[in-house]
């Protein structure tokens, strides 16, 4: 699966941004997909992971409240909405999918085969 992952930019501390992930499997709706991030000089951190059929989620103690997760199975497309920016979430948000993850493991990146491109997510403060 090749999955693709845009919407990031330049956003002010307490602004918005939404990241879409495109994947080009058709079988999109049986994947779990996730969100990971890693700042400058900092290692790969998880955000948040779906399940295929949205009933599951998972949000790192960074994210919650702040961030929401969510997929459209029909267009293959996976979002990560965020609000109440901070400066300390500028990072390279990357989205990762696969099929066979255990349900208490869906915030290990080692459990994702797949990965997008990452995209630049930069807040001022």
């Amino acid at each position: 699966v090749q999955l693709q992952a845009f919407g990031g930019g330049l956003v002010q501390a307490g602004g918005s941004l939404r990241l879409s992930c495109a994947a080009s499997e058709r079988s999109f709706s049986r994947w779990i997909m996730g969100w990971f991030r890693q700042a400058p000089g900092k290692e790969r951190e998880f955000v948040a992971a779906i399940g295929w059929s949205s009933l599951l989620i998972r949000y790192a103690d960074s994210a919650k409240g702040r961030f929401t997760i969510s997929r459209d199975n029909a267009k293959n497309t996976l979002f990560l909405q965020m609000s109440s920016l901070k400066p300390e979430d500028t990072a390279v948000y990357y989205c990762a999918a696969d099929r066979h993850i255990g349900l208490t493991h869906m915030q290990d990146e080692h459990e994702y085969d797949y990965w997008g491109q990452g995209t630049l997510v930069t807040v001022s403060s």
